[in-house]
């Protein structure tokens, strides 16, 4: 059965092209024979499997076109080949009658390449040089975008618009009667000839603003609001939790803080904050900032594209990371590249010492985690009738290390540990990039969802009433309320820019507040009893640390912000190391319950948990997250809000020091000119010979 999963999902994905291949050799032959039963079911396995493929597998649809059988070349072969069955049905004799048709198809296929091109320009004309969210855009004359089937849809729309033709030749094919296709080929002309229509209105009606327009906007945008702070963000679909994490804790900076995307999509991916959002695509563009009153930017993430925000020498840069494990991506090399390093407490200023990376003492400032004033400290062990397990363990990381992550080689073993509690109740909260590198840990991850979904049948309880059910869908409601910006449909992302414009008073702290009651009123409406397999943004992580009495997870980031409620946790050991060597390698494990693969001290951690009496670590958590997490006062934002005012006023200093410089240079560069300038016009000057 753990294997069935994986070969249906294969199955399915294989299917659509199977049959579209073998549809295309049963209309062959059925034109070929001919055979009027067979064209006909052919060519409606050929739309079936088409219709699928555009619905559910985009990615095949753009794995033909790599091999050149693109929509295009389907649908004009599908079309030719009725054409063919027609003539071999009706007789040749009859080609004369058909010519028409073959005639009207070629034009509906001219209009449709017109229309294509039309939508290929309306989309170029739409494509901002640069997006924005949170600032009013209203003065770029931005309309609504036209129907996303007429701009991005090439293959759906040809195959909506080419159905009437398609099944006009099939009744022609029938009854031998030309006038049904001629009927359908007229429609599909008239469905593309609107389309085409539509598309050129939108070319020749008021357009967007131009690049330049939009560039000089923006500029003098910037010069109005003038931004101090900001972050930097690059990065995949993915990877967005990164710096949504520090969106509060800039928020909470004193100034005007900033923003600043590369990737389009990362737009919509960007949490709730009244922060303006910039994305800016283009180096070229980037630069631009150069000239802004930008002082600070903090980086969550490295990327391959942060190199090109540091060339800017006005602005300094802070690395701040997403989070801080004993691994040994958190001490990269990279970091040599930022102005100062900011991490949480005296544990990763030891780390960078002695991984001799090439991070000066000086540079790494300590500002603890502002992210953790939400989580709750631990209160006593559980008192209902569930011991509330958190497994969260990391994803597999780039380098191949089996270590990195428990999924693979004690995932289930500690899951089916776990479950044989019967007062256990399991939150499985897996990394978001699990399985997106070794296909191994994929693999685990969907045997531990199914290994919980199996327990969850047998588990019986008591169920919430229509109250929680209600209150939920409440919550939910209000929560959309406050973070949809109620696109349209058709919407593309120039009419999202104009959508999300400044954004109300007062919304940051009310998308805060209906956060916080969305999560209460979701775990009030979970059975006590069912074990919860937790793939979405929401419930958060730190929620779920707030509804945990344990936290099972690996060396990683998870387990220090955990600390900060100095709960009782355990770490896997897959890495081969004996314990003593494990807990000198990863000091963030030094007041933890170490697990091995078979997962043999689960129940021993579990009496631990609800008897406190057998926990000898609760002075030892204490005394590690002050070294992990640093001292609670002044709080971590004080900290933070500190650190940045300090290296704002090394900006300023540093563009004192700039100007200063060109100001000097201004007389010596002007007295240099006259003297060139003199020295020309003394060549000029005719000699007395002359």
């Amino acid at each position: 059965m753990q294997l069935l999963s994986p070969v249906l999902r294969y199955a399915a994905k294989v299917l659509p092209i199977a049959v579209l291949t073998a549809s295309f050799a049963a209309q062959a032959a059925a034109a070929v024979v001919p055979h009027l039963a067979l064209l006909i079911a052919a060519t409606a396995a050929n739309l079936l499997a088409e219709a699928s493929l555009h619905r559910w597998w985009p990615g095949q649809v753009s794995l033909l076109a790599k091999v050149r059988a693109d929509v295009m070349v389907r649908r004009l072969t599908c079309d030719f080949l009725l054409i063919v069955g027609l003539l071999r049905l009706g007789g040749y004799h009859r080609e004369t009658e058909y010519l028409p048709l073959v005639l009207g198809l070629l034009f509906f296929y001219a209009l449709h390449f017109a229309g294509h091109a039309a939508a290929i320009r309306v989309r170029a004309l739409r494509t901002m040089p640069l997006l924005t969210r949170n600032i009013d855009a209203s003065a770029l004359r931005i309309a609504p975008a036209p129907p996303s089937l007429l701009t991005r849809r090439h293959g759906p729309r040809l195959l909506l618009f080419g159905l009437p033709a398609t099944a006009g030749l099939l009744v022609t094919a029938a009854s031998d009667e030309p006038e049904f296709a001629s009927a359908g080929i007229a429609v599909s002309a008239a469905l593309a000839a609107v389309s085409l229509g539509r598309l050129v209105w939108c070319l020749v009606r008021r357009r967007p603003s131009s690049p330049e327009e939009v560039l000089d906007w923006f500029d003098g945008w910037l010069a109005d609001y003038r931004p101090t702070v900001g972050m930097y963000f690059s990065g995949g679909a993915s990877s967005a939790y990164q710096a949504n994490m520090w969106l509060d804790a800039l928020a909470g900076l004193d100034g005007r803080p900033l923003i600043v995307l590369r990737e389009r999509f990362m737009m919509q991916r960007i949490g709730a904050t009244d922060i303006p959002i910039v994305c800016i695509p283009k180096v070229s563009q980037l630069l631009r900032l150069e000239q802004s009153t930008l002082k600070l930017l903090i980086h969550p993430a490295n990327s391959g594209k942060t190199s090109q925000i540091l060339r800017i020498p006005s602005i300094k840069h802070a690395f701040v990371n997403h989070g801080e494990s004993d691994k040994l991506s958190s001490c990269n090399p990279y970091a040599k590249a930022y102005d100062e390093v900011w991490v949480a407490g005296p544990a990763a200023r030891e780390r960078y010492a002695l991984a001799d990376v090439g991070i000066e003492d000086r540079d790494v400032v300590e500002i603890g985690r502002p992210q953790l004033a939400s989580i709750t400290p631990y209160t006593g062990p559980p008192t209902g009738a569930y011991t509330t397990v958190l497994y969260a363990p990391t994803w597999e990381g780039w380098d191949g290390n089996p270590g990195n992550t428990s999924v693979i080689l004690a995932g289930e073993n500690i899951v089916r540990a776990l479950l044989a509690d019967p007062g256990v109740r399991l939150l499985y909260k897996p990394h978001p990039m699990t399985g997106s590198v070794d296909p191994l840990a994929g693999a685990a991850n969907d045997r531990i969802q199914a290994l919980i979904q199996e327990a969850n049948r047998g588990r019986t309880g008591p169920r919430p009433g229509p109250q929680a059910a209600a209150e939920l869908a409440r919550r939910t409601s209000e929560l959309h309320r406050l973070t949809d910006a109620s696109f349209r449909d058709d919407a593309d992302d120039a009419e999202r820019m104009l959508v999300q414009s400044t954004p109300e008073p007062g919304r940051a702290e009310a998308v805060t507040a209906a956060t916080a009651a969305w999560e209460a009123a979701h775990w009030a409406s979970l059975p006590a009893a069912e074990h919860q397999i937790i793939t979405t943004p929401q419930p958060a992580l730190y929620a779920c640390f707030n509804e945990a009495d344990l936290l099972i997870s690996d060396v990683s980031s998870v387990v220090t912000d955990y600390l900060a409620a100095e709960k009782p946790y355990a770490v896997a050991n897959t890495s081969d190391m004996p314990e003593d060597l494990f807990r000198d390698a990863f000091p963030t494990v030094g007041a933890a319950t170490i697990l091995t693969p078979d997962a043999a001290g689960v129940a021993a951690l579990l009496d631990a948990v609800r008897h406190p009496g057998n926990d000898g670590l609760g002075a030892a958590r204490a005394a590690l997250k002050l070294q992990l997490l640093g001292p609670s006062d002044p709080p971590s934002q004080a900290r933070f809000a500190e650190a940045a005012i300090g290296l704002c006023e090394v900006a300023d200093e540093h563009r004192a020091r700039m100007s200063n410089r060109l100001l000097a240079a201004i007389p010596t560069q002007r007295g240099a000119l006259e003297e060139a300038e003199a020295a020309d016009e003394e060549q000029l000057e005719p000699t007395p010979e002359g």
